[in-house]
C-alpha cells in the first residue's frame, strides 16, 4: 500500500519533532592542544592567580610610594639604589625606606615596594636615583590576579574553545578540558540508482553517482557532528533493515536520503514504524517535502531526507543543522563581519591607528551595539570578552554614543552573548549563571555595574551593598536579591586573636583589601568611618594606620587565599569563602546583593532567561555559609 501525504507537518511542528529526539552525545575530557573548537561541559574556575605575583607594568624603579610625594621637576626627590630585578628572576633585593631598585616590565616586584616610576621620570646620579615626579601606591604595578583571580569564574560552560580561550586556559595552568560530545551522526543512501563515487558508472541503466552522502557528511562536520558514512543500500528491506539498526546502535542520530516518498517501492518508513516510532512523514516545505522524523527503536534518533541533493541539502541546513549544532553545544553561525552601533562615546586621540577590541550587546529592539573591551595588553582575558575589533583611523578623535561601526569579528562563528552583565563577583551569582545560555558576565565590581547599566551597556547590574544615592538617576528592574554576610577572614585558629575591625587599626597586622570598585570595599570604608566617628577621628587616620587599605584585589576568593598562603594576617572576604578555604572569619556584617535590569531589556530572552534561574536558585544558595536568598520579585 502506497504511503500517502495527508496532513502534512508545518514547518514549525517538524521543528518540535526533531527538538524532541534526543541527539546529545556524553560529555567527555580532551586535552588542552586538542580542545580548540569544543565547547565546555562544565564551569572552570581560576585555581591560581594570573599573574601570580605582584609585577612591573613599565621600566622604572621599584620604590616605596610615600617616599616619593612631592618630587616633581623643580624640587626632585633623592633615593639610593639598592639593586635591580629583571623578568623571570627572583628579587634577591628589598626596598627599604628611602631606597629603589631597578626594575623591567614583567618583573616580580620586590618586598616592600607598592609602586614604579617610569625611567623617563627618574636620572640616575653618582649612585643615587633622582626622582622628578611623585607616584602613588600601585602605579605602573598588575598585582596578582588582576588578569584572572584564583576563585574567579574563568569560563563557564556552553563556552566554545576558540584560540583566545585556550589561550586563557593556558595560562591558568590547565592542561584537559570536560567539553560537551560531538554527536555521531550515521548516515545510509538509499536507492538501488545510487553508486559511490569512484564506482563504474552506467548511465544507460539510470545510474547516478551518490551526492548525499558525501554533502551531507560534511555539513554534519561544519555544524559539529561526526559523521559516520555506512555501506550503500539499495530499495532492499532487510538491508536498509540491518543497516539502519547498526547505525542507530552506534550512533547519536541516523540520516538516511531517498526512500522517503510515496512511491511503492519505497519501504523505509515501514522499517521506522515497525521497529521505532514515526513521528511525522512530509512537511509543507517547498523543496523537501519528503521528510520522515522518528525514532529507531530504545530512542534512537532517526530523520529521513529526501532524495534530490538539493533537497536533501535544503532540508538538513534548515532542520537538521541547527539539532546537531544544539548538540554540539553550538552557535548558529555568523558572517566575519557584523555592523553595529557605539553603546557609548568614546574617546581617542593618540595619531594612531587602533585596533580596538569591542564586545557585542543586543538591545531591547535585537539592534547590535558596541562597547570598547581593553584591560591592556597583558590582559589575556581582554581578548575572552571581546568579540571582534574596530579600526579607529589616526585622524578619528573620538566615536560618538550612536555611531555606526564595522565589528572584525575574531571568528566567523562570533555572536553577541545572550546575556551581559557588569557589576560584583559573587559565588552565588557564579552557579545562577551556570543556567543561563550563553551569558557574558564582566565581574568589575557594583560601582562599574551601576555605570555601566546607566549608559546603557549592560543588560544587567549586580550591585553589592547599600545602593543610597548611587540609583537615583538609574531607571531599574530588581530581578532578585539575596544577602551574604562579610567581614575579616583570617588564618585558621585566628593566631592573631582579631575580633574585628578595631584589631587591624591597633594592631600590626597585614591586610589584604578589595578593589574600589566592590561593594564590600565600600562596606568597609562606612565601617572604617563609623569606627572614626566613635573615636572621635577621622576615617583617612584611621586607613592610615592599616596596612594594606589601599592595596586591592579583584575577586572575592583574593584577600582570603593571600590569607591561606601567608601573604596577609588578615583578609577582606565573606564566610562562605573562609569556610571553603578551612580559614576562621570573623563577621562584620551581612550585606545585600541585587541583580538590575534595564527596563528596555526586560523581554530580552537572555535577561528572562536569568530571571527564571534566579527563581529556582534555591540550591545555589544552600551550601553557601552566610547567604540567604531574598524574595524574587514577580
Amino acid at each position: 500500500m502506497r504511503k500517502q501525504f495527508r496532513d502534512l507537518a508545518s514547518p514549525e511542528d517538524a521543528r518540535e519533532a526533531i527538538a524532541s529526539l534526543d541527539l546529545t552525545p556524553d560529555a567527555e575530557t580532551v586535552a588542552l592542544d586538542d580542545a580548540r573548537g569544543r565547547v565546555l561541559a562544565e564551569r572552570i574556575d581560576a585555581e591560581l592567580d594570573v599573574p601570580g605575583f605582584d609585577r612591573a607594568s613599565m621600566d622604572g624603579y621599584a620604590v616605596r610610594a610615600r617616599d616619593t610625594f612631592g618630587a616633581d621637576e623643580a624640587d626632585p626627590v633623592e633615593l639610593d639604589l639598592a639593586g635591580a630585578v629583571h623578568a623571570g628572576n627572583e628579587p634577591d633585593v628589598a626596598v627599604d625606606p628611602g631606597t629603589a631598585v631597578e626594575i623591567s616590565t614583567g618583573a616580580v616586584m620586590p618586598p616592600g615596594a607598592d609602586a614604579v616610576v617610569i625611567v623617563e621620570r627618574t636620572e640616575e646620579r653618582d649612585g643615587s636615583l633622582v626622582v622628578y615626579s611623585s607616584v602613588a601606591p600601585g602605579d605602573s604595578v598588575m598585582p596578582a590576579g588582576t588578569d584572572t583571580a584564583a576563585g574567579a569564574r574563568a569560563l563557564g560552560p556552553g563556552t566554545r574553545l576558540t584560540p583566545r580561550e585556550i589561550g586563557l586556559l593556558s595560562a591558568l595552568g590547565v592542561d584537559e578540558v570536560p567539553v560537551r560530545g560531538k554527536p555521531t551522526v550515521g548516515i545510509v543512501s538509499t536507492g538501488d540508482e545510487l553508486v559511490r563515487p569512484g564506482d563504474e558508472l552506467r548511465p544507460e541503466a539510470g545510474e547516478i553517482y551518490d551526492v548525499n552522502s558525501y554533502t551531507i557528511a560534511a555539513g554534519v562536520e561544519e555544524a559539529g557532528g561526526v559523521p559516520k558514512l555506512y555501506p550503500h543500500a539499495g530499495d532492499d528491506y532487510e538491508e536498509m533493515e540491518r543497516l539502519l539498526r547498526r547505525a542507530a546502535d552506534e550512533c547519536d542520530l541516523v540520516l538516511s536520503s531517498g526512500s522517503t516518498s510515496a512511491s511503492a517501492v519505497d519501504v523505509i518508513y515501514r522499517v521506522v514504524e515497525e521497529r521505532g516510532e514515526l513521528l511525522l512523514h512530509g512537511v509543507s516545505v517547498k523543496p523537501g517535502k519528503p521528510m520522515l522524523v522518528g525514532t529507531l527503536g530504545e530512542g534512537s534518533a532517526y530523520i529521513g531526507l529526501p532524495g534530490y541533493p538539493v533537497s536533501a541539502l535544503t532540508i538538513f541546513r534548515t532542520f537538521v543543522a541547527p539539532a546537531v549544532r544544539d548538540a554540539a553545544g553550538l552557535p548558529e553561525p555568523r558572517t566575519a563581519t557584523v555592523e553595529g552601533t557605539m553603546a557609548a562615546r568614546e574617546r581617542y586621540a593618540e595619531g594612531r591607528t587602533r585596533l580596538m577590541p569591542v564586545g557585542l550587546v543586543a538591545d531591547g529592539d535585537g539592534e547590535t551595539l558596541v562597547y570598547p573591551v581593553d584591560k591592556g595588553s597583558g590582559a589575556t582575558t581582554s581578548l575572552v570578552e571581546a568579540d571582534g575589533v574596530v579600526e579607529v583611523s589616526a585622524d578619528v578623535e573620538y566615536l560618538a554614543e550612536g555611531e555606526s561601526v564595522t565589528v572584525h569579528l575574531f571568528s566567523p562563528d562570533v555572536r553577541a552573548p545572550a546575556l551581559l552583565g557588569v557589576g560584583e563577583d559573587d559565588p552565588a551569582l557564579s552557579r545562577v549563571l551556570d543556567r543561563v545560555s550563553s551569558p557574558r558576565y564582566l565581574p568589575f565590581g557594583s560601582r562599574e555595574g551601576l555605570r555601566r547599566l546607566r549608559d546603557g551597556i549592560s543588560d544587567v547590574a549586580v550591585v553589592a551593598g547599600d545602593r543610597g544615592d548611587a540609583i537615583d538617576d538609574i531607571d531599574a528592574v530588581e530581578l532578585g536579591s539575596w544577602t551574604r554576610e562579610w567581614g575579616l577572614v583570617v588564618p585558621a585558629g585566628n593566631p592573631d586573636g582579631v575580633s574585628g575591625l578595631a584589631d587591624l587599626v591597633d594592631d600590626d597586622l597585614r591586610f589584604i583589601n578589595r578593589d574600589s570598585n566592590s561593594g564590600l570595599r565600600t562596606d568597609l570604608g562606612n565601617a572604617v568611618a563609623a569606627l572614626a566617628d566613635e573615636r572621635g577621628t577621622t576615617r583617612h587616620e584611621l586607613v592610615e594606620s592599616i596596612e594594606g587599605f589601599d592595596r586591592g584585589t579583584k575577586a572575592f576568593e583574593s584577600p582570603a587565599r593571600a590569607v591561606a598562603a601567608g601573604r596577609a594576617d588578615a583578609g577582606l572576604g565573606l564566610r562562605a569563602t573562609a569556610d571553603s578555604l578551612g580559614l576562621d572569619f570573623v563577621s562584620l556584617g551581612t550585606q545585600p546583593v541585587a541583580v538590575l535590569a534595564n527596563p528596555a531589556r526586560i523581554e530580552k530572552p537572555g535577561v528572562d532567561s536569568l530571571r527564571d534561574a534566579l527563581a529556582a536558585s534555591d540550591d545555589a544558595f544552600a551550601d553557601l555559609s552566610g547567604f540567604e536568598r531574598g524574595q524574587t520579585p514577580r
